[in-house]
């Protein structure tokens, strides 16, 4: 017996998306209609967002009567995963080959963060010029 849909929050680039949701026996599932919260649609091409399709190969576990599986999802758009079904979350991360770039580009990611006296600084006021970062961490 499938239990009812419940609200699920999913963080995908950063951004959260409450959709509703249904959890058997650890596997999220998710409506078409959710999946479109998040940007995507499922044609025949295959899962596409904005001009971009991925295939999904035939025999594919995504999509089936009870909705698409949120694994699956990830797994075809080559993302990783965490969830935390008693919270009722998800979060999708970057795709190896987003991160990949990323890093061969050699330029890091802009942030913004306060001074001892409250000022906001962004990484990015300082293109083009040295810097020197230092970051700590307790553990």
């Amino acid at each position: 017996m499938s239990e009812p849909e419940r609200s699920f929050t999913l963080l995908d680039g950063g951004r959260p998306v409450e959709v509703p949701a249904r959890v058997e026996g650890g596997a999220v599932r998710l409506s078409p209609q959710a999946v479109e919260a998040l940007g995507w649609r499922l044609e025949p091409e295959g899962l596409c967002r904005e001009g971009l399709c991925v295939p999904v190969p035939a025999g594919a576990a995504l999509a089936t009567p009870d909705g698409i599986a949120l694994e699956a999802l990830a797994a075809l758009l080559d993302r990783p995963l965490a969830l935390d079904l008693e919270e009722g979350a998800a979060y999708l991360g970057a795709s190896a080959a987003d991160r990949a770039g990323a890093l061969a580009s050699l330029e890091a990611p802009d942030f913004t963060l306060p001074d001892l006296h409250g000022r906001l600084h962004s990484l990015a006021e300082h293109r083009g010029k040295k810097v020197f970062l230092v970051a700590y961490a307790s553990w």
